[in-house]
């Protein structure tokens, strides 16, 4: 009986669903899409044909319903590696563990994964209000360091050239980097601007602003502007997408990340409404998903 997963392990609520989320596996929709401010929930829902579930703990909020005819759910992940590490292993155990006996069900389901965000271009000519598709996550939070199986989805060649280029502090994390869902990615991005995303464990000194503290590496955002690797390059800044990349891949599920551009790094440049371009984005990504 060895294989049965302890209460320890796997937490589940009084009627079985699993616990930060509170959902149980029939609430769960292939089409998932995934935004880390939880009023952005209901700015994705509003466009549902109906809202059949609702669910809420914490920084957790799910809306599911049906987007022209077709299942799709939408939840918050609040901010960071550190959550999308709850909401990623919470989705697969709710529909890859038998809930009820505890074991790993034989007959695995894949989930299509889409975090819609907003970001940060580290490269001039990406510009306010565009969007970015991220084919690669690229994480400085160290999360995935955590799981044994993570050489196997590194991309070595892209780790071992930016420590290289960037001189990369060893008291830091290792850099790890992960491609998102081809599939995914060419059917919500084909015509996008595509590029590997940073992701940071923090919003200030981890992304390299100064308040009162300065950050480790005074020039690391040039240092990521500046990072070339065969046809890869560093487009923009966020908080999720490598742990999100990077569970995905070692669970079995298709991700992808797409980010409304709602400053430039580079130019000094920050939207003048960025709501309105979130909102064309979220139309885009409902579209596209579920075709």
């Amino acid at each position: 009986m060895n294989n049965i997963i302890p209460e320890t392990e796997l937490i589940l609520n009084p009627n079985g669903s699993v616990y930060h989320l509170k959902l149980l596996p029939e609430n769960i929709a292939d089409n998932i899409i995934i935004v880390g401010d939880q009023g952005r929930v209901e700015a994705v829902s509003k466009f549902f044909d109906i809202i059949d579930f609702k669910m809420q703990n914490r920084e957790f909020i799910t809306h599911a319903g049906t987007y022209k005819g077709k299942r799709v759910m939408v939840l918050s992940s609040g901010i960071g590696t550190d959550n999308i590490d709850i909401l990623v292993n919470e989705l697969d155990a709710a529909v890859n563990i038998d809930l009820k006996t505890r074991t790993v069900k034989e007959q695995k389901r894949s989930l299509n994964i889409v975090r819609i965000g907003t970001s940060g271009a580290l490269q001039q000519d990406i510009p306010v209000d565009s969007f970015v598709v991220s084919t690669h996550g690229l994480g400085f939070d160290g999360l995935m360091n955590y799981y044994l199986d993570l050489p196997s989805i590194n991309d070595n060649e892209i780790s071992e050239a930016f420590i290289k280029q960037t001189n990369w502090n060893k008291n830091l994390p290792y850099p790890y980097v992960v491609k998102g869902s081809e599939t995914l990615i060419n059917k919500i991005g084909f015509d996008l601007i595509k590029g590997v995303t940073a992701t940071a464990p923090g919003f200030y000194g981890p992304q390299g602003r100064k308040l009162r503290l300065s950050p480790w590496v005074e020039d690391f955002n040039q240092q990521l502007t500046d990072f070339k690797f065969k046809e890869n390059r560093i487009t923009n800044f966020e908080m999720e997408t490598s742990a999100l990349y990077g569970l995905g891949g070692l669970l079995g599920h298709q991700t992808c990340t797409v980010c409304a551009i709602i400053a430039n790094r580079v130019a000094k440049q920050y939207s003048k409404n960025y709501h309105v371009a979130v909102e064309q984005l979220i139309q885009l990504v409902l579209e596209r998903l579920t075709k």
